[in-house]
């Protein structure tokens, strides 16, 4: 088992909903074979940018297997299993599994604030009941939950949970843990506005959903840290820093959708009570969009 099986840009893809607010399973296949011919090193379904806690059970795994289906080994997958019991957390990890995930990101979502022994025995739990990777999720903006560094170490010491993605905002954690676990901990950011700073960090790559919008600018920035260029890396950073703010601000599943319909990939409806952005919103989303395409291509 690879225990670190990704790198680079990793790309979230939204879930379409169709006018009836049924999974539109083909618009979904359409839009993770742009995301895998673009060059995103990786594709995680059932994120926040996937609406993942919206949706049944049947919606999730039909997601997942479209996932599998249209990737088809071309690059590793990073299925979100996460759900407010451990019971569900494991059917979900089970499935994906099955399904052939190369990994699954588990958040711990919380209507009781949960205690670190809880949160420590979830994951146990979830790890012994399959044999591939896990990703620990800290979002608590998402998931009600902010798990400490401390706490975050202690989920690595479980044999699946082989990485960390950081989204608290706080860039500090991510230095944390390269000092307390070394420079080959596996943490990954998913603060959009923070992507450069968390390279900077030892960041081994960028949870995101913006691929769905400018895959080019996010596998640029990445190649420039590869390549140790930093003036290069501010460079496209920035370019791109506008539009990182909105789509966080807006709503990810939002700012998406919309930023597919006015590239014209098109970017699905939504499910109830989740609602598209203004027609001020996108219209402001347009601008940022037209101004990074006026910039020079990297």
């Amino acid at each position: 088992m690879n225990k670190v099986p990704f790198k680079g840009v990793i790309a979230y893809p939204v879930t379409p909903f169709d006018d009836n607010e049924n999974v539109d399973i083909p618009l979904f296949k359409k839009q993770v074979e742009r995301l895998v011919t673009t060059g995103s090193h990786g594709i995680a379904p059932l994120g926040s940018t996937g609406v993942m806690p919206y949706l049944n059970d049947e919606e999730k795994e039909a997601i997942t297997e479209a996932t599998m289906q249209q990737v088809a080994g071309r690059v590793p997958t990073l299925v979100g299993v996460s759900n407010l019991t451990t019971e569900k957390t494991v059917y979900h990890a089970k499935f994906a599994e099955r399904a052939g995930a190369t990994a699954v990101m588990i958040i711990p979502m919380s209507y009781w604030k949960l205690t670190d022994d809880e949160i420590v025995k979830h994951y146990d739990t979830v790890a012994s009941k399959i044999s591939i990777p896990i990703m620990a999720y800290n979002n608590p903006a998402t998931g009600g939950v902010d798990m400490s560094p401390a706490l975050l170490k202690r989920l690595l010491e479980i044999p699946n949970v082989t990485m960390v993605k950081e989204s608290s905002g706080d860039v500090q954690r991510m230095h944390y843990l390269r000092k307390e676990l070394g420079e080959d901990v596996a943490f990954f950011n998913g603060s959009n506005p923070l992507a450069l700073s968390a390279f900077s960090a030892g960041a081994k790559g960028w949870c995101t959903a913006s691929p769905n919008l400018i895959p080019e600018l996010n596998i640029a920035l990445y190649d420039a840290i590869q390549a140790n260029d930093l003036e290069k890396a501010q460079s496209i950073f920035y370019k791109q820093f506008d539009l990182l703010k909105f789509i966080v601000a807006k709503g990810l599943p939002r700012s998406i959708k919309a930023g597919l319909d006015l590239l014209g990939v098109g970017g699905g409806g939504f499910k109830s009570p989740l609602k598209p952005l203004s027609g001020n919103e996108i219209a402001e989303l347009d601008n940022i969009l037209s101004a990074i395409e006026s910039e020079v291509v990297v």
